[in-house]
């Protein structure tokens, strides 16, 4: 067994003895397989830690950068309460009409609303739509532009909202001088976190079904 394998096995160990069944789960990871997404969604035990950490935050106000087929969109849904609200920001509108339906599925249309365009478009309209603020802010979308979404998701928070930014480790390419965009976007970011008094922030590496990556988790300070 290879440790790509290994790695594998050991999420679907944890999965069956933490996680409980899961239809819908399964049933919208399905939809997006049949719709012919890229298999480029969070992981299982990833959607579930994203559910926990909103819970933990008991956040009300979610904001997430990229959409694909909803599945991390309903994982953060779950742990809203009754009068929670996300927004989810999804460029392209194939993605966008397949996750439109998986929210559906998964009874939560009333709580999150899926918006279509360019996210460096739509970001801008958030504020004079009502949404000011979000305690939780989600960034899982075209890497190069993870700089100018780190600037949004700072310009619509406020002191405790949690910010995490997805696919950082790049299968270790992250500490690459190379000519990959993507690589380049995270380098970005992370230098931006580390010159941003407003953001205490840090990294974790992750191994799995998804291979070799990892996220950044990051909390606004007080004022």
């Amino acid at each position: 067994m290879n440790i790509s394998e290994r790695w594998n096995d050991v999420d679907l160990y944890f999965s069956a003895k933490l996680h409980t069944s899961d239809p819908i789960m399964d049933l919208i990871l399905k939809t997006n397989s049949e719709a012919g997404l890229p298999a480029i969604d969070v992981a299982p035990n990833q959607g579930k830690f994203l559910y926990l950490l909103a819970k933990l935050k008991e956040a009300k106000n979610i904001l997430e950068i990229g959409t694909l087929g909803g599945y991390s969109s309903v994982w953060l849904g779950r742990a809203l309460p009754d009068d929670g609200h996300l927004i989810t920001l999804e460029f392209d509108d194939k993605h966008a009409k397949v996750a439109k339906e998986n929210v559906r599925k998964a009874g939560l249309e009333k709580k999150i609303e899926v918006i279509v365009g360019p996210a460096l478009e739509t970001l801008p309209t958030l504020k004079e739509k009502g949404f000011s603020n979000f305690d939780f802010i989600f960034i899982d979308a075209d890497k190069p532009n993870n700089p100018q979404y780190l600037k949004w998701a700072l310009e619509l928070s406020r002191p405790g909202t949690v910010i995490i930014g997805d696919n950082v480790v790049r299968n270790g390419h992250i500490i690459d001088d190379c000519d990959d965009l993507s690589v380049q976007g995270v380098r970005q970011f992370i230098d931006l976190l580390s010159e941003e008094s407003r953001i205490d922030s840090t990294a974790i590496q992750t191994v799995g079904s998804k291979g070799y990556d990892g996220f950044v988790l990051g909390i606004v300070k007080n004022a």
